[in-house]
């Protein structure tokens, strides 16, 4: 008798031609991803695009999450997004201090109307996003991608050819097991996983950083205490890693990580 496990196969990507657009581009894609909602995608996101950008680095950031957007409210952009040729088939992003910028919640002027759309479309919306979007030239584009590992996220994954993915957590341990549950499903999918930064630590929810890279096997890029200064910084639209000098570490690990990246992906 044979009692072999059957071998899981990956989920079949049913996006290939797409992706084979996108991945053409020539800039390397980070893609930020959490198992879990409310850890801190959008913020980590952000904060790492403005860093490269302070870098002297040409980024994007794509804003993944199609039905619920938050990288526009969190930076207080109103922008609209624009088309720029006749047939209305290139999308302008929006520039906000040196970082270009494409959400659903450019779409629309009403921040709070529901975004009430089935899978199809959301993922017709993003493959738009990402295959014709006026990039220009780039040196980075930073994906925040909708959490857990379902459909939706699933699908971005596939779409978006990324070249390497940051997960974020918090030390609480439901955060933890769907961190887990993220981690496996990029090495499923064949995706590399550069490190995870544990979000609202301290002494409220405790540090947890050893224990979760002993678990996951996997770098951690730093922890971000819980703090009133970091909140407040967040609320009025500014980028926490260059303003607050105690996030100064994490932020260089991070950026000589992905620095180191493209140096493996040999995109210039």
């Amino acid at each position: 008798m044979n009692n072999d496990k059957p071998k899981q196969e990956l989920p079949v990507n049913p996006f290939e031609d797409q992706k084979t657009r996108i991945s053409n581009r020539k800039y390397v894609r980070i893609g930020v991803h959490s198992g879990k909602g409310g850890v801190g995608k959008t913020f980590l996101s952000v904060n790492i695009a403005y860093s490269l950008a302070d870098a002297g680095y040409r980024v994007g950031l794509l804003d993944a999450d199609i039905d619920c957007p938050n990288v526009a409210k969190f930076l207080g952009i109103e922008g609209k997004i624009a088309t720029k040729n006749q047939a209305m088939t290139m999308i302008e992003p929006v520039l906000s201090n040196g970082v270009k910028i494409i959400s659903t919640a450019l779409l629309n002027p009403q921040s709070e109307a529901p975004i009430i759309i089935r899978g199809p479309i959301k993922h017709n919306m993003l493959v738009n996003f990402l295959s014709s979007t006026n990039w220009g030239e780039l040196d980075y584009l930073i994906i925040d991608l909708p959490p857990g590992t379902a459909d939706v996220p699933l699908s971005a994954m596939q779409l978006s050819a990324l070249d390497a993915l940051i997960l974020i957590t918090t030390p609480t341990k439901e955060a933890i097991l769907d961190t887990a549950r993220a981690k496996n499903m990029a090495q499923k999918l064949g995706i590399q996983i550069l490190g995870f930064v544990e979000n609202m630590s301290g002494s409220i929810f405790g540090t947890k950083s050893a224990e979760i890279e002993k678990r996951l096997g996997i770098e951690c890029l730093g922890s971000i205490e819980l703090s009133l200064e970091i909140a407040q910084t967040n609320e009025q639209g500014e980028i926490a890693f260059l303003k607050i000098g105690s996030l100064r570490e994490i932020r260089e690990k991070i950026k000589q990580t992905i620095e180191k990246e493209k140096m493996k992906s040999n995109i210039s």
